[in-house]
């Protein structure tokens, strides 16, 4: 096996790809605006098709629209003619797919759109093809050919065609105002939906929420940390606002006389807290620039009433840090 020749063919195929997409985002512009527009007036969903290559490509950008905020369905083109037509309605938007613009397995859904006012768009590097003359909106990949050497195999008409398709998602993304907390919403599970966990969703409350008053004597604070098992203890002025915390260190500094203390002498005053909306990623940022272990969680209303407290071993469950 020449080695020396694979890493420059897998090279000369990564520049080849990496360059028409540069092309390609050089060139985009109102017709990528119009296609935008299309989907975000349209009462009903997007729905993406395409055979062979195009038709991978069109499940992958299904995928990116719908868990971006955009309602988007795969349909197959041979399946639609086969009775997935129904799936398609009047309040649809359908992007169809085909780098030639000639795929005959598209015939059949093509005419579907014509028959029912549907807003096609198309998506091909031909301009003049069959598929783009009847597309109410045309994106025109570059015609660049392909890097394999033959000008056969889909690779840099497929990366264009994700790249569009991507391009189009996040601009509807960012247009909605589409955020972590909405994104969330799709991707409860796996790493991406730990790290998108907010802090109400790991955090402690209620009874378990380790707090004692500024006048508490030291002995039923120090009861309170036992019995909690944070390490800690949140102290509370007279309006019932939080005003300190008593940790290990505040006890090791107040060894000599402790229990000749009440809470509010020994307490760190105006301790470091979190609101109960932010992104538990964002606690664990914070436990790890102070060096904590705990963040009490307060009203974000401004109050300074603690509605909870979340450990760093909370976020290491749920595999946020």
């Amino acid at each position: 096996m020449n080695r020396t020749k694979i890493i420059e063919t897998a090279r000369r195929v990564t520049l080849e790809e990496s360059k028409a997409l540069e092309v390609l985002a050089n060139g985009m512009g109102d017709s990528l605006a119009d296609a935008a527009e299309a989907i975000l007036n349209a009462p009903g969903r997007v729905i993406v098709s395409g055979m062979g290559k195009s038709g991978h490509i069109g499940r992958k950008i299904t995928a990116t629209l719908a868990s971006t905020g955009t309602p988007a369905h795969f349909v197959h083109p041979a399946e639609a003619s086969h009775g997935d037509l129904g799936m398609i309605t009047k309040g649809d938007v359908v992007i169809i797919l085909s780098n030639s613009g000639e795929t005959p397995e598209l015939a059949d859904l093509i005419a579907h759109t014509r028959r029912f006012g549907i807003t096609m768009i198309g998506l091909a590097s031909r301009p003049d093809s069959s598929l783009m003359q009847q597309a109410d909106v045309q994106l025109v990949l570059p015609a660049l050919g392909e890097a394999c050497g033959h000008g056969v195999v889909p690779t840099i008409s497929t990366t264009m065609t994700l790249a569009l398709g991507d391009a189009l998602a996040v601009a509807l993304m960012e247009h909605r105002d589409f955020g972590a907390a909405d994104f969330r919403q799709f991707h409860p599970g796996g790493k991406l939906g730990a790290r998108l966990s907010k802090v109400r969703d790991l955090m402690h409350d209620g009874d378990a929420i380790p707090l004692a008053g500024e006048k508490t004597p030291m002995s039923d604070a120090l009861l309170t940390i036992s019995q909690k098992g944070f390490g800690v203890v949140g102290v509370l002025d007279d309006d019932n606002r939080l005003s300190g915390i008593v940790t290990d260190g505040d006890l090791r500094r107040h060894m000599a006389g402790l229990l000749d203390h009440v809470a509010g002498e020994v307490m760190t005053k105006s301790p470091r807290t979190i609101g109960p909306d932010a992104l538990a990623e964002e606690a664990v940022a914070v436990m790890n620039e102070k060096k904590i272990t705990c963040l009490f969680v307060v009203d974000p209303a401004g109050s300074g009433r603690v509605v909870g407290i979340l450990h760093i071993h909370d976020c290491l469950r749920a595999g946020v840090a």
